[in-house]
């Protein structure tokens, strides 16, 4: 049986002004401001930019605001606004070597070129609730770390040096762009990484957790993590040379993982890479290991039948704007499709019930 069914704009309308009255909470305390979120909701913001692809703080803490916090519906705000920005020019690769580090350490090497700065973490802290924070006080203050406009070579270049790790190639091709084409499988490492760098952060978590655990081949070292600002340049053909158009937070994680070698690739240390927007440690490590995992068959590796070393798995499943919309789209009304399915099943037990009595 079918049943038209109307919209309801007015009862819509309703549930878009109580959104707002819930958004807006008591108005008796003041309201939660853009840059407020922006400066002291960074990790949000940074995890917000990254899986929406837009680097823009102010618009990423604006949608945490219109969001109620809630950070997927932020990221797909932010995907649905950045559709509609022209494209004016393609950047050139960053040079990550050269970046102003905030933070930069190594679980391989205790006395690296250019030295371990700790930064700000939560490494070191106790998991204890501050409760001074829920009082108003003097502002804290951090020492100055010293400028240096000296490059910060990769650890991973000492292991190159001596030919223990394997060697990145070296390719002009252009990569292919996630956020402009659809994914395609079998998707390269350039695609693989844009997928993972975007995808959502808990879903990349579990899976290199997992390769921990021994569903992948990979024991890894950090063999750096570093966290800060570089140039973006891109080249003006009326000027024949590039220009630095501003800077961005960027944090980047080598792993090198054990490899005893296979028919093809002799025995030595490989990589695992990733570069997230923001500083997002947690997101960049745990890219950098599933990406480890992914590039099983170029290393000539078996496949074990791991999640992580599934690439249609993975990369199918990581994208949260994606995975929200099919999850949430069954709230949606199926009154037409239910109605099938209730009238299979009273037929299938009118039947059964019709056997059982013969």
């Amino acid at each position: 049986m079918y049943v038209a069914v109307k919209g309801g704009e007015k009862a819509i309308d309703n549930a878009h002004a109580w959104l707002a009255e819930e958004r807006r909470g008591d108005p008796s305390v003041a309201e939660l401001s853009v840059p407020q979120i922006r400066e002291q909701l960074k990790l949000s913001v940074n995890r917000v930019m990254a899986e929406g692809s837009l680097y823009d703080p102010d618009l990423a803490a604006l949608a945490i605001k219109q969001s109620r916090g809630d950070l997927i519906e932020a990221v797909f705000l932010i995907r649905a606004y950045r559709t509609t920005l022209p494209r004016f020019a393609a950047s050139n690769p960053v040079e990550t070597a050269k970046m102003a580090v905030d933070r930069r350490i190594s679980a391989t090497f205790k006395d690296l070129p250019g030295g371990q700065i700790l930064g700000p973490t939560f490494d070191y802290t106790h998991r204890l609730l501050d409760f001074k924070l829920m009082a108003e006080g003097e502002l804290p203050t951090a020492p100055t770390a010293p400028a240096s406009g000296e490059a910060v070579p990769h650890v991973t270049g000492l292991l190159a040096q001596g030919g223990l790790i394997q060697p990145e190639p070296q390719t002009d091709e252009m990569p292919p762009d996630l956020t402009r084409e659809p994914l395609e499988l079998p998707a390269n490492r350039a695609l693989r990484q844009q997928a993972l760098t975007r995808g959502d952060e808990g879903f990349v978590l579990s899976l290199a957790y997992s390769t921990q655990r021994g569903y992948g081949r990979t024991h890894a070292f950090v063999g750096e993590l570093r966290i800060g600002r570089v140039g973006v340049s891109v080249n003006i053909p009326e000027l024949g040379f590039a220009v630095e158009i501003g800077e961005i937070e960027l944090t980047e994680c080598e792993t090198v993982n054990q490899f005893t070698g296979s028919k093809t690739e002799p025995p030595q240390f490989t990589r695992g890479y990733g570069l997230v927007l923001g500083q997002s440690e947690r997101k960049a490590i745990s890219v950098s290991l599933v990406d480890r995992a992914l590039r099983w068959a170029e290393l000539g590796e078996d496949f074990i039948g791991a999640p992580a070393q599934d690439q249609e798995f993975v990369l199918s499943h990581c994208d949260n704007v994606q995975a929200t919309g099919f999850l949430e789209h069954i709230k949606l009304p199926h009154y037409v499709d239910f109605q099938a399915e209730l009238e299979l099943i009273r037929r299938l037990r009118s039947e059964a019930i019709a056997e059982a009595a013969e």
